[in-house]
């Protein structure tokens, strides 16, 4: 019994020798076991990681990022008609020098062709981050023939997506259905006619420029607390027509009474004298006159002539800076309404095209710069919307109901019938003879809501806005 309580005792101690050697924390001595003891040296002893060297960092491979901004599959194309070189081109080449650049100031990129554009240059590139616009310029000189045959090349050889244009209102109204055919978008910058977005109405025409009775609301918010009487000529086609009608219902709706009928003129006309007859004769306190081109020099000579300035005022729009001196130079302190006038809008887009149109260009901007530049822009913001796809199906309902900022501040394109609703401004002519055309002062700013001109079997459309006219008759 001793010997086998000695032998556990021994057991015991060789065990405890075994687990001190385990959780020693320095290095272990050499331990001699007796030999007559049977020891048992696990093989599945855990290996312990030293805890004070870093884990391995584990970079997670990630995927190459896409280009930031607008992109375009294809470039956009655009296709830019004016008048360079006709009866209008006076227009035309507002248009021209200010649709560039809109392009320059939309993208933020100059245009490849450098700092100033001319007609001949025929095409010029901008670029927006990933998305290329490329605008083909051609010249319609205002006939309606010629604007189709351009129009055609354009989307047939060149593949624009887009159309801009033209000055004169009759070949507007041809470009009107050519983009409707192709159904292509177009915008109408500067002709004025309602019967662009009124009885000629496709869902593929919008417009920067305003239209005849944004012109008449404007001044008639003026002019018949001036005069009671008035009698009007205006040119034989549309558009003199669409501002007759225009002015008449704008100036009565404002205590203003017409006498006698509208006079219409050929837009040919080169003798006046039987019109300003009429006029002489009529006992009229102002004969409003609406015109476009060189004909007005004419028709102020006639004038002048009969002896009409004498007898009554002309009560007109005020028109653009280069025929102020002749057309005004005797009205001196006369308060009447214009579209745009450079010295009228405060923003920083105006200020913008004011000092690049001057510095590029000699001259400050004219009449309708304001509606070649938001031309651009209105192109440039719909791509951008569009996220860079120009289809025209994806365009138009982007378009309908767009605003965005302009030189003349915020333009709303109204959804019924496309109409830019705008800025205008009533101003007092104070000379004519500033070197930088700087001829006004400042009077009022106006934003003229004219009635929905929608043919009758698109009426519907019109909704809640005055049909036909002002009064809704």
């Amino acid at each position: 019994m001793k010997k086998l309580f000695n032998l556990v005792s021994v057991l015991i101690v060789v065990a405890m020798l075994m687990a001190a050697c385990k959780t020693a924390t320095t290095e272990p001595t050499e331990v001699v076991v007796p030999t007559d003891v049977p020891v048992v040296v696990p093989t599945d002893k855990p290996v312990v990681a030293p805890t004070d060297v870093p884990p391995t960092e584990v970079v997670v491979p990630t995927d190459v990022p896409a280009p930031a901004g607008l992109t375009c599959a294809e470039p956009i194309k655009i296709g830019l008609i004016t008048d360079a070189s006709g009866a209008l081109a006076i227009y035309g080449a507002h248009i021209l020098r200010s649709f560039m650049l809109g392009m320059e100031y939309a993208t933020g990129s100059e245009g490849s062709v450098g700092p100033v554009f001319t007609i001949a240059d025929g095409q010029n590139n901008f670029k927006l981050d990933n998305c290329e616009f490329q605008v083909f310029v051609v010249d319609d000189q205002s006939n309606p023939e010629t604007t189709a045959t351009l129009a055609r090349e354009l989307i047939e050889v060149k593949g624009v997506d887009i159309l801009v244009g033209t000055v004169s209102s009759g070949a507007t109204a041809t470009l009107q259905g050519i983009a409707l055919e192709n159904k292509i978008p177009l915008i109408v910058a500067p002709a004025a006619a309602n019967d662009i977005t009124g009885v000629n109405f496709n869902e593929y025409t919008f417009r920067t420029s305003r239209t005849n009775y944004q012109d008449a609301m404007n001044l008639c918010e003026y002019l018949p607390t001036q005069y009671e009487n008035f009698i009007q000529i205006a040119p034989d086609y549309a558009f003199g027509y669409g501002s007759a009608a225009a002015f008449r219902d704008s100036c009565s709706l404002n205590g203003g009474n017409f006498v006698g009928d509208d006079i219409f003129a050929p837009a040919t006309t080169t003798d006046f004298t039987p019109y300003m007859e009429q006029i002489a004769d009529s006992g009229a306190d102002s004969y409003i006159v609406t015109w476009a081109g060189s004909g007005f020099v004419a028709m102020m000579q006639s004038a002048s002539d009969l002896g009409v300035n004498e007898t009554m005022d002309l009560g007109s729009t005020f028109i653009d800076n280069a025929l102020m001196a002749i057309f005004f130079g005797n009205a001196i302190g006369t308060t009447s309404g214009i579209l745009y006038h450079y010295s009228a809008p405060t923003n920083p887009i105006n200020d913008w095209l004011v000092a690049e149109d001057t510095a590029r260009y000699g001259v400050p901007p004219d009449l309708f710069d304001a509606d070649g530049m938001n031309a651009a822009i209105m192109v440039v913001e719909a791509i951008k919307a569009a996220g860079g796809d120009a289809s025209a199906e994806v365009l138009l309902p982007i378009m309908e109901g767009m605003t965005f900022e302009g030189p003349k501040g915020t333009i709303y394109i109204r959804p019924e019938d496309h109409v830019a609703i705008q800025d205008m401004y009533i101003l007092t002519l104070n000379n004519v003879t500033d070197p930088q055309f700087n001829f006004y002062d400042y009077v009022a700013t106006t934003r003229p809501e004219p009635p929905c001109l929608l043919p009758e079997t698109l009426k519907d459309r019109c909704g809640d806005l005055p049909y036909g006219s002002l009064t809704g008759e």
